[in-house]
């Protein structure tokens, strides 16, 4: 049998999911799109997908990636009443007859057979995070409640990115991470920087590598203390060093956080990359 292994860039909102990952009796972005898939392609089960980034419940995505392997011959199932198609058409097919079974809250916005070496997770360069907060007096603009978290309290730019700064580049990023066993919390941190939008909302770009659990939210949860006054801007960057969770550190609201993007070098360096990132990490 041949597969062929298909890459598909999606994205969803957060809000009504208990996260991407597939879970016994909870509503997954995961569950939903190879359910989706598995029909449309008639699978006879459910197709299983490896996605870039695993978001918690309540986190959305705009640039998410993910991959499924499927046997040649179901793209098939894609072909019309003129005959068969070409894969390009086969491929819109799909995208097409997705945007009709998914529900509203998760679109699959295009289907690419993948180059050879292609993993969604291993082969990533880099994930592209940004996290939307307002301090605006009275509360965030009821249209953007979904996707902007409101901090009463006002925040200062430069306090925010000079707090940024102590914590770019390759650490053990233990005190911002939930440990699980038998994975490393290194990390490098390629870009964390706040700016505020002419409506006033700021936003944190946050660039990794990759990220382990809660790392994004409990750095920008340290980063908000320091940008409202409560601590110096030398506090996030001591917490790090210390390597140990901090008590004062509150992990910020899931659905300020959105994946904006997943880097991928060119087809020729996949494979490489993907042998790379499966290495355990060490400083």
């Amino acid at each position: 049998m041949i597969v062929v292994r298909l890459r598909l860039d999606l994205a969803y909102d957060g809000t009504d999911f208990s996260g991407w990952a597939r879970q016994p009796g909870r509503r997954t972005v995961q569950e939903e799109i190879e359910q989706a898939v598995g029909r449309i392609l008639r699978l006879g089960e459910p197709a299983t997908l490896t996605v870039a980034g695993r978001t918690d419940a309540g986190v959305h995505a705009r640039g998410q990636v993910a991959h499924v392997d499927v046997p040649d011959d179901a793209l098939g199932e894609l072909d019309g009443n003129r005959g068969p198609l070409g894969v390009d058409e086969r491929l819109s097919a799909l995208v097409r007859r997705l945007g009709g079974v998914l529900p509203p809250d998760v679109r699959v916005h295009r289907v690419s057979v993948a180059p050879g070496g292609f993993d969604a997770r291993f082969s990533a360069m880099f994930r592209r995070y940004a996290y939307r907060v307002s301090d605006v007096v009275g509360g965030v603009d009821p249209l953007r409640r979904r996707e902007v978290v409101w901090h009463n309290r006002a925040l200062d730019l430069g306090a925010l990115n000079a707090a940024a700064s102590r914590l770019l580049g390759e650490h053990d990023f233990a005190a911002f991470c939930k440990k699980r066993d038998g994975a490393t919390t290194i990390r490098e941190l390629q870009r964390l920087e706040w700016t505020r939008e002419p409506d006033g909302v700021l936003v944190a770009v946050v660039v990794a590598d990759a990220f382990c659990h809660s790392m994004v939210r409990a750095l920008v949860g340290s980063l908000l203390a320091a940008g409202d006054g409560r601590r110096p801007v030398e506090w996030p960057g001591e917490v790090l060093v210390r390597g140990v969770r901090d008590s004062g550190v509150h992990v910020a609201p899931a659905h300020g956080l959105c994946l904006e993007e997943v880097g991928y070098p060119p087809a020729e360096e996949l494979a490489a990359r993907a042998d790379h990132t499966r290495r355990v990490r060490t400083l």
